[in-house]
């Protein structure tokens, strides 16, 4: 599966025959015990012709490698951000099994990426780390770059889509030899219409496209030495114009500013300046350079060594040529030590002989002036300890005196202290029958508060119930006005009815009352006759309404 995907990324035709002799066994076993790297080199690598993509080649060996060797913490960056990093390092590393990326390398990608994300390059942090790192090993591995950049060590601050923009631009530049890209305006060569295109410039074409995105491609400017690139002026609306020549066509095209149409003519003069002279693009000059200047400064260093060496090996000869002249120094002094000791010592007890005579008679002079000074030292000592007896009594003298003055000074004290004592317990006494005097009144207070705003409680309560009573007063009176107005009304009603029926009968009849059935009870006379109820029915009347009263309250 490996080598039928290696053979499609890279355009080869895929031998199974061939894979099957370099592997083949019998029932015994393998019979070849040649590796992978050998069928790899002989069978795939050999038959590579260079019209592959690169990107998705990496990808695939990113797909092979990446699972268990990607560090398991979490990452600012995205897998895809952590593929580019491991492309670049693929270019930047060391030409050397196993590969490693340089301090001077790291660098190098480090100030591309800070640059790309509009910050400023630290580089005295960057000279601490280099430090820590030239203690321990040579330089990084792939997964350990991946990991730096992707701790965020050199990118605080920045949230992860700048610095997943920051490597997208140095992987287009170094990876994909993207020298310059954005949206410019073009002119047709049919149509004659200007179009928004975006512009991807590389070391021999410039592509331009619908989008960034890169999925729909409108055409290619071929470059080569005979190009050329030309400002133009404004014209038909349009400004910062400039125009390439190719030698089949011509192409007008509109940047946003000036400041853009002045980097674009820039970059495309010097492309088509490389281009003429054979020159590689800039990034991979650059990294030759540097490598090679790093291997001038490693013979430099090496050569250096050599000396430092060959000086060493020098000193080390010329100390042991000295260290053979010290010894044979050291050995003819000793010699003449020995023989100025043995003649230092004859002299020596020659005087020793008269040192010996004048020594004892200083002893014998030496002891007679030491017992006149002993007798002198006694008879001073014995003055001394007079006076000091002396001196001793005084002093003994004046502290009895002072003891004595300090006993009656401290029985004043203790007077003065027994009588403020006494007068601070006579206070104390006094402050507690007023602190008891004040603890009394205040309770007092408290209870006949207490008993006011239980008063006013009551009161208010009272006040509340009376005031729902009048409102319920006020709600009886209400209807009961209401109840007299309907009665009037139809009393009203009944005596002009009443009136304009006796008018009636009056008209007809003269003056002849009817007669017409009613109670036995007699009946309420009034000023219009008898009245429309008698007494029996009115104090119905009257129940009913005092009980529907008594029913509402």
């Amino acid at each position: 599966v490996l080598s039928h995907n290696l053979c499609t990324v890279l355009n080869v035709p895929h031998d199974p025959v061939a894979l099957e002799e370099h592997f083949r066994d019998d029932d015994e076993g393998p019979v070849s015990n040649q590796g992978y790297m050998p069928y790899l080199n002989k069978f795939i690598l050999e038959k590579v012709q260079g019209n592959f993509d690169k990107v998705e080649f990496n990808r695939m060996c990113w797909t092979l490698c990446a699972k268990k060797n990607l560090s398991k913490s979490p990452l600012l960056i995205s897998d895809e951000d952590a593929f580019k990093v491991w492309v670049i390092f693929n270019f930047l590393s060391e030409d050397k099994y196993p590969l490693i990326i340089v301090p001077e390398e790291i660098e190098y990608l480090l100030k591309k990426i800070t640059e790309a994300m509009g910050a400023g390059w630290q580089q005295e942090q960057f000279d601490h780390y280099k430090i820590a790192l030239n203690t321990s090993r040579e330089g990084l591995s792939a997964w350990e770059l991946i990991d730096l950049i992707g701790s965020g060590q050199f990118s605080k601050g920045m949230d992860r889509q700048t610095v997943s923009m920051a490597i997208n631009e140095v992987f287009n530049e170094l990876i994909l030899d993207v020298l310059k890209q954005g949206y410019m305006l073009k002119k047709g060569h049919k149509r004659k219409n200007w179009m928004e295109r975006w512009f991807v410039l590389k070391p021999n074409i410039i592509s331009y496209y619908v989008s960034e995105d890169l999925k729909d491609k409108k055409g290619d400017i071929i470059l080569d030495g005979n190009c050329c690139v030309e400002a133009l002026p404004d014209k038909d609306g349009k400004k910062c114009l400039f125009l390439i020549k190719c030698l089949d066509k011509t192409f007008e095209i509109s940047a946003s500013d000036k400041k853009k149409k002045q980097e674009w003519i820039q970059a495309i003069q010097t492309t088509v300046n490389l281009l003429r002279v054979g020159s590689p693009p800039p990034h991979k000059e650059a990294r030759q350079k540097r490598k090679e200047l790093r291997q001038k400064l490693l013979a430099e260093q090496e050569e250096l060594e050599r000396q430092m060496k060959e000086l060493q090996a020098a000193n080390e000869n010329k100390q042991k040529e000295l260290e053979t002249v010290r010894k044979q120094l050291e050995a003819a002094a000793a010699r003449a030590a020995e023989e100025e000791k043995k003649r230092l010592q004859t002299q020596v007890e020659l005087q020793d002989r008269f040192s010996l005579e004048l020594e004892r008679e200083k002893m014998v002079r030496q002891k007679m002036e030491e017992q006149v000074a002993q007798k002198s030292s006694e008879l001073e000592q014995y003055l001394q300890r007079v006076r000091e007896l002396e001196e001793m009594y005084k002093q003994l003298q004046e502290a009895l005196e002072d003891e004595k003055q300090a006993r009656q000074d401290e029985e004043t004290v203790r007077k003065l202290q027994a009588r403020l004592l006494e007068e601070e317990t006579a206070k104390r006494a006094e402050l507690e029958k007023w602190h008891l005097q004040q603890q009394q009144t205040i309770q007092m207070t408290e209870a006949e508060k207490q008993e006011l705003e239980n008063q006013r409680m009551m009161k208010e309560q009272a006040l509340q119930v009376a005031m729902e009573q009048l409102k319920q007063l006020e709600l009886e009176r209400k209807e009961a006005l209401e109840q007299y107005e309907e009665v009037k009304k139809k009393l009203e009603t009944a005596a002009n009815n009443t009136k304009s029926w006796k008018d009636k009968v009056a008209h007809h009849e003269g003056l002849i009352r009817l007669i017409e059935p009613g109670s036995k009870n007699p009946h309420l006379i009034t000023n219009w006759g008898p009245a429309a109820f008698t007494e029996a029915e009115l104090e119905e009347r009257q129940r009913s309404w005092k009980g529907k009263k008594a029913a509402s309250e």
